[in-house]
């Protein structure tokens, strides 16, 4: 038995007719349509990395920063 994927339900949501022309193995005419559908989810998908990295990156400055703050603070007490 073939799996059900999350996609199979949405196409026969959307349109059975198109979720039947799939199950039997007939191509869309839509092909430039779905292939710029899927490289606008690649583009938004390095978008999210990036942007993911970035918090990341943000985070490790706060953190290197505070441990500074708190090293120059512990120095200058325990100097006095």
């Amino acid at each position: 038995m073939k799996p059900i994927r999350a996609s199979d339900i949405g196409t026969y949501l959307y349109c059975r007719r198109a979720w039947w022309y799939r199950l039997n193995g007939q191509e869309s005419i839509n092909q430039a349509e779905m292939a710029s559908g899927t490289e606008l989810h690649r583009k938004h998908g390095r978008r999210i990395l990036a942007a993911n990295l970035m918090r990341l990156l943000g985070f490790a400055v706060l953190l290197a920063a505070c441990i500074m703050l708190t090293s120059f603070g512990l120095s200058r007490l325990l100097g006095s």
